[in-house]
């Protein structure tokens, strides 16, 4: 494979992992839990709330990028929701820290970015070909 088409596809695969870790953020808004003891350990039996993911992209060497799913540094804020079977005494729980506007943006970069390798990537299928043309 080519140069080109190897950093195309490091992009698409990168756009992908981006669209599955802002549709898993999304489907997941509304799980929440308990919130954390002074002590970091939930209370017995109580639902743990969802820790939002985001994909964090690097260079490689010699072209393309690489992706890495990891959880958000601020994952989730307390909430007021009185009737959550697992809310503390004063009506708190832990929901998820996830804006659903920064999702939405989210998978449009993903979507672009898919679109946009997968035009490099044809534009470098279709270069080889007049190479290959040329030297028949």
């Amino acid at each position: 494979m080519s140069p080109i088409a190897t950093i195309a596809v490091s992009g698409m695969k990168a756009a992908s992992q981006r669209l599955e870790v802002s549709a898993s953020n999304v489907a997941n808004a509304m799980s929440t839990g308990a919130l954390p003891n002074a002590d970091g350990t939930l209370p017995a039996g109580a639902p743990k709330a969802y820790d939002p993911l985001q994909l964090v992209q690097s260079d490689v060497a010699g072209g393309g990028t690489q992706a890495t799913i990891t959880k958000a540094s601020q994952g989730t804020s307390a909430s007021y929701q009185p009737s959550a079977p697992f809310a503390n005494k004063d009506g708190l729980v832990a929901a998820p820290n996830v804006d659903l506007a920064e999702e939405m943006i989210s998978q449009l970069v993903a979507k672009y970015s898919f679109a946009a390798n997968a035009k490099v990537l044809k534009a470098s299928d279709e270069m080889s070909r007049v190479v290959i043309d040329m030297k028949v």
